[in-house]
């Protein structure tokens, strides 16, 4: 048994709703705390003069300076496993060329798709760790990483078997989402419902047979796949016994509907989603998923998290980490200027990177600092929680904790 602290302010996001929106005060924040652990769970959190002295033989772990502590974060939607670089992409965008024409010049997905195809697994590894490790830096330790630039089977599989490989040279947890159905490669001979068919029949079989993901992704849009092709391939791939989660309303409204109606776990996006559906979504139990960092990368809008928040929605923050529309990959920069723009308090931006993510991976055991819990938190060299998102992500992490050892 470990007792760590004390701390200034520990922020547990004990007993807050999943749903819905939160005010500040109905935060539990305990001064001078400690941190219970006990098999890499949290045994017990409150003042750490009472814990120090109800477990004496507890060893004991000190901070080095006056900090604060707080649940570590989930990144619920990324895409860290790729090759190449697309900086030339943001330029051109810069500058004004569109979707099309940066495209139609070598740039887009399919740019990502023929660096990614050939990199090696080794390389792909390598960066892919260190991504994982830039986003521990951050306090981030649980991480879905998507495929979806391979799009056939050799490279799919490729990019699912790095990310599984990754996840034995890791602390942090690795939630692997199939994303064949990113695009039809430009390679397939066929309709976008036979490439569907070619990933319901050739590829979900064989990642389902190596046991490399239990999720699969779709991306819903004019430039991708259309709405009613795209229902019938969630529907298969839930009946194959895969969780579902849709990339939804990102440029256009109406997918997010499809997502809940096939009982997607989370819809992902949600820039474009119009009134009607958000008070769709946000009477049921998908997830709505903001990402920031897309729309930071594009010059969007951002997600109508206020409104989601105030209709009762389960509002999910992360990153999209990707090569091409959001390069950042600093959730916490993001989900601090999503706040902004969207007037959303610090509990619930909180919320949105801890226990709502965790709920959106299926993973209810972490995300909340509270007895039973994995041990998984980080900690800020400050003595106010506030200032982590005042300072929009320029406050870094201080030390970050995976079941009750500090990394």
């Amino acid at each position: 048994m470990k007792l760590i602290g004390p701390f200034k302010q520990i922020i547990t996001l004990a007993n807050l709703p999943l749903r819905g929106k939160l005010s500040d005060h109905q935060l539990e924040i305990i001064e001078n705390g400690g941190i219970l652990i006990e098999n890499g769970k949290i045994a017990e959190v409150g003042n750490y003069e009472k814990l120090n002295t109800e477990n004496p033989a507890a060893e004991k772990e000190l901070p080095d300076d006056i900090q604060i502590a707080v649940p570590a974060f989930t990144d619920s939607h990324t895409h860290i496993c790729f090759g190449g670089n697309r900086a030339n992409d943001f330029a051109m965008r810069n500058a004004g060329k569109t979707y099309l024409e940066i495209a139609e010049s070598g740039g887009g997905i399919w740019s990502s798709v023929q660096h990614t195809r050939n990199a090696s697994e080794e390389e792909l590894l390598k960066t892919t760790l260190e991504r994982i490790d830039f986003l521990i830096s951050l306090g981030i330790t649980t991480i879905e990483i998507k495929s979806g630039y391979g799009l056939d089977l050799e490279n799919e599989l490729k990019m699912l078997r790095v990310i599984k490989k990754a996840q034995t040279l890791t602390k942090a947890t690795l939630v692997p989402t199939c994303l064949s159905a990113h695009l039809k490669p430009r390679d397939f001979e066929g309709t976008s419902k036979a490439y569907l068919d070619y990933i319901l029949e050739q590829i979900l079989p064989k990642v389902k047979e190596e046991d490399l993901a239990n999720r699969v992704d779709i991306f819903i849009e004019k430039s991708a796949f259309q709405p009613e092709e795209s229902k019938a391939f969630l529907i298969k791939a839930k009946d194959l016994g895969f969780e579902i989660t849709v990339h939804a309303d990102q440029f256009t409204p109406g997918s997010s509907r499809i997502a809940v109606e096939v009982g997607a776990k989370s819809a992902d996006h949600l820039e474009a989603t119009i009134d009607e559906d958000i008070a769709f979504l946000a009477k049921s139990e998908t997830v709505a998923t903001a990402l920031p960092g897309a729309s930071l990368g594009l010059g969007e809008k951002f997600t109508p998290a206020r409104k989601i928040l105030d209709q009762g929605g389960i509002l999910a923050i992360a990153s999209d980490w990707n090569p091409g529309s959001a390069p950042m990959g600093n959730l916490i920069a993001q989900a601090s200027i999503l706040a902004t723009f969207e007037k959303l308090s610090t509990a619930e931006v909180l919320a949105g990177i801890t226990f709502r993510s965790a709920f959106a991976l299926s993973l209810e055991d972490r995300g909340t600092l509270e007895k039973g819990k994995k041990a998984d938190f980080v900690t800020f060299k400050t003595d106010n929680f506030q200032n982590i998102l005042y300072q929009q992500g320029s406050l870094k992490a201080e030390s970050v904790y995976i079941d009750g050892e500090k990394i």
